[in-house]
């Protein structure tokens, strides 16, 4: 045990979790080729190889596995112990990362993200984009986002923002030169704007009016995985775009773009942040749970006051 410190333990249990030298490298701030070396050194101390490298993966041996088995769990407990002897510093310090839907954050979490770090200087804020659903504790996140529907019931979730709901959106010359749907099945007959997630899928529409579902999937003019680029070919004439109200209110207030079949897109509750049910949470996850509970205050009574004004 003397040839070893928690940090060539740290090292390896990132990188046998993630599977990945780039992102176990990103994770330990460290960069790929140091910490390849210190696996490296760590093999040669054990006499044992830890894992097989390919330029494109990377495998745990047998030993590998057998080590993680042991070693994952305590380090766990380790960066837990710590956590909360950060804690009773009063300051709560450290890195926080999270995942989170492309839309999320850029309407939901990306205005709280400077108001936070300016109250809580001592933390380091990382925050993932992706459409998939993770494992957060496998894939080394404190929380994740994500809607309510697929939230696993073993862990706590934290309501991030009021009720949402989808816009279908075109340019105004678009409707103009083809109509205006009536029904979500009319847009079977137009042109479309369809989004690929990163596994490869590409959701349906679905739309809901007094208990009614109904699902369509229009033929795609364009198929996007990058929402800047749907926006602007929506902007552009090429045809029908469902998205988040929030990416197009102005646009739609302006003029720019014509929301249709609005008594079609019911509005569903918010995303939630969620995190794995323990009894002490990290200083740093503990004070961003705090900070949304006090800014979802503060936007009821902006609400409020919009109302009443």
């Amino acid at each position: 045990m003397q040839d070893f410190d928690l940090r060539d333990l740290d090292a390896f249990v990132a990188v046998a979790r993630t599977r990945n030298f780039r992102r176990a490298a990103i994770e330990q701030r460290v960069s790929v080729s140091s910490l390849s070396q210190r696996l490296r050194d760590m093999e040669e101390r054990l006499g044992v190889r830890l894992m097989n490298r390919t330029t494109r993966s990377v495998a745990l041996t047998e030993a590998g596995e057998l080590l993680l088995a042991r070693v994952g769990p305590a380090m766990s407990d380790v960066r837990d112990g710590l956590d909360q002897v950060r804690g009773l510093r009063g300051v709560p310090s450290g890195r926080l990362r999270i995942n989170a839907p492309p839309p999320v954050i850029d309407l939901v979490l990306a205005p709280m993200v400077a108001p936070f770090l300016k109250a809580y200087p001592q933390i380091d804020l990382e925050i993932v984009g992706d459409s998939a659903f993770v494992d957060i504790v496998a894939e080394g996140f404190d929380a994740g986002v994500r809607f309510g529907e697929h939230l696993a019931q073993d862990m706590i979730a934290v309501s991030l923002g009021p009720p949402q709901r989808y816009a279908v959106v075109a340019s105004p010359q678009y409707v103009a030169q083809h109509g205006r749907p009536k029904h979500p099945k009319d847009l079977l007959d137009h042109a479309s704007i369809r989004i690929r997630f990163g596994s490869g899928a590409i959701p349906e529409w679905e739309f809901e009016k007094a208990g009614r579902v109904v699902k369509v999937s229009p033929p795609g003019k364009l198929i996007a995985t990058h929402l800047g680029l749907a926006l602007r070919a929506a902007l552009d004439g090429v045809g029908f775009w469902p998205t988040f109200e929030g990416y197009v209110r102005e646009a739609v207030m302006s003029g720019e773009l014509v929301s249709v079949l609005d008594d079609w897109c019911a509005p569903f509750p918010g995303p939630f942040l969620y995190y794995p049910s323990r009894r002490q949470p990290p200083p740093a996850l503990g004070a961003f749970v705090s900070f949304v509970a006090e800014w979802r205050k503060q936007e009821k009574r902006k609400g409020k006051g919009d109302v009443a004004s």
